[in-house]
């Protein structure tokens, strides 16, 4: 069976530097075997590649795009208190942000695009409880965020 890391690989990607925070919070806390990413954008070399509403400037199948990205983030924030990809046990928690046009409501589909990557790369231990919820608008006007919980050894 293949390492987390060599998954990873296998679907051309690479761990990101962790996102250093917009505000005054830090991007990951490790408490015990617990570790609480916050909300992670899609930022890519320090960028977002899409700004808007989806359902209005951003397709559905971007922003699942961009989910996918912010999931990267996170995993790169957890691996970085956790000792690597290797040592998470579980993904326990994900909660998806999907800033929305007003008549927009497939945000479990944008989250996916999340939830996808992990299991892609963490196989089981990617499941998770999730919750995907709609909202006027999120930081520097990106079309999702994403924030997970995860046990680790």
């Amino acid at each position: 069976m293949s390492t987390p890391e060599e998954r990873l690989a296998e679907l051309g990607l690479t761990l990101p530097q962790v996102v250093p925070p917009l505000a005054a919070y830090v991007p990951v806390v490790r408490t015990g075997n617990y570790v609480y990413t916050s909300g992670q954008l899609p930022m890519v070399d320090g960028k977002l590649g899409v700004t808007g509403k989806v359902g209005a400037e951003v397709d559905p199948e971007v922003a699942k795009e961009q989910a996918r990205i912010c999931a990267l983030n996170a995993l790169a924030a957890v691996a970085s208190v956790a000792g690597g990809l290797s040592n998470i046990v579980r993904v326990v928690k994900v909660v998806g942000f999907v800033a929305s046009a007003p008549d927009f409501t497939g945000q479990p589909g944008v989250i996916n695009g999340a939830s996808e990557l992990l299991g892609e790369v963490l196989g089981e231990a990617g499941r998770h409880a999730r919750s995907a919820v709609g909202v006027a608008v999120l930081p520097l006007d990106a079309p999702v965020e994403v924030e997970l919980i995860a046990e680790v050894g």
